[in-house]
């Protein structure tokens, strides 16, 4: 049977999944990310540093390796936010494809949001009633309105947890004024954008909310079959912001649960799904393990696909 691997190149980590086609199935064989920090700085340089393209192109070997090794049929690699802004986002994949053979197609939001809608959807089920799906990443934070099967609109705004880190979190351990200062900067942010429709289910996916539900399940080995579907209330995110702000990050990276590396980011991005929640009025949310990389396995290699009636910016 035919394995595949996707690569999904974002603004904070490079995920990597592994996954083999049985007819219309598949069944995963890997599935993990690197927190390599492509867009470190990017916020104010406008282009991506030497040490984040060196660090992110060995990770990038390392992953064709493993590729290699599993004898992976293709290798699909695609760059999001990231890659769409930075001033010298050509030169680093002529570089990457130079070094690893590995081509990245850079995809817009648009696409990005369809093929992490479907990823949800092939998971969770169509369900009734409207559904929000959103991603907190390093770099930007994607929203994804639909109904069913059918997506009928995305937003894709330029926040994510790094930059307000950088701004605002300085002190350390972060002091309630600055965790202040953030949160009203993230929600006057995000009420400039106009959101707030109604919606009858939240849905959150990406690095930020599996950390997130790895934490609140106390997992000491990340377990996908266990956070998807995980339920995050209000208080939960609630105990969780307080616990970081409280810490240092060296002493954030020994809460069990917490990815080392995600240690000095996590404050920001838990502010700013607290804030999605306060602006649609939900005290829970789903939790799905399955994003971008699972969706585009789905439409690249499985043939499925996602109506996109209404479907616009």
């Amino acid at each position: 049977m035919p394995r595949y691997v996707i690569l999904d190149i974002g603004t904070n980590s490079i995920k990597f999944y592994l996954a083999e086609i049985a007819g219309k199935n598949l069944q995963v064989i890997q599935d993990k990310n690197n927190i390599t920090r492509l867009g470190e700085g990017l916020q104010k340089t406008g282009v991506i540093s030497e040490e984040a393209i060196t660090r992110n192109l060995q990770a990038l070997k390392n992953f064709r390796n493993t590729a290699l090794e599993n004898d992976a049929k293709a290798i699909t690699a695609v760059g999001t936010m990231c890659l769409r802004a930075a001033g010298n986002a050509a030169d680093f994949i002529e570089r990457v494809k130079l070094e690893t053979g590995i081509e990245i197609e850079v995809i817009d939001g648009r696409e990005e949001a369809r093929l992490s809608y479907l990823a949800v959807q092939s998971t969770l089920g169509d369900g009734s009633g409207k559904v929000l799906v959103f991603d907190t990443g390093g770099g930007s934070t994607e929203f994804i309105l639909g109904e069913g099967r059918q997506l009928q609109q995305r937003f894709s705004l330029n926040i994510g947890a790094v930059h307000p880190t950088e701004e605002f979190l300085v002190s350390d351990p972060v002091t309630q004024a600055e965790l202040d200062a953030m949160l009203y900067f993230i929600s006057d942010f995000f009420r400039e954008h106009d959101l707030g429709e109604k919606i009858d289910y939240l849905v959150g996916v990406g690095g930020t909310v599996t950390t997130m539900a790895s934490v609140m399940h106390k997992l000491a080995v990340y377990d996908p079959e266990i956070v998807q579907g995980s339920i995050m209330t209000r208080q939960e995110l609630l105990r969780q912001m307080d616990l970081y702000r409280s810490l240092t990050i060296a002493e954030r990276r020994e809460i069990t649960g917490l990815q080392a590396k995600r240690a000095d980011i996590i404050l920001a991005g838990t502010g700013i799904v607290k804030i999605i929640m306060d602006l649609y009025g939900k005290d829970k949310f789903t939790i799905s393990d399955r994003g971008l990389r699972h969706g585009l396995m789905i439409d690249r290699y499985l043939s499925q696909s996602v109506t996109a009636g209404g479907y616009g910016d």
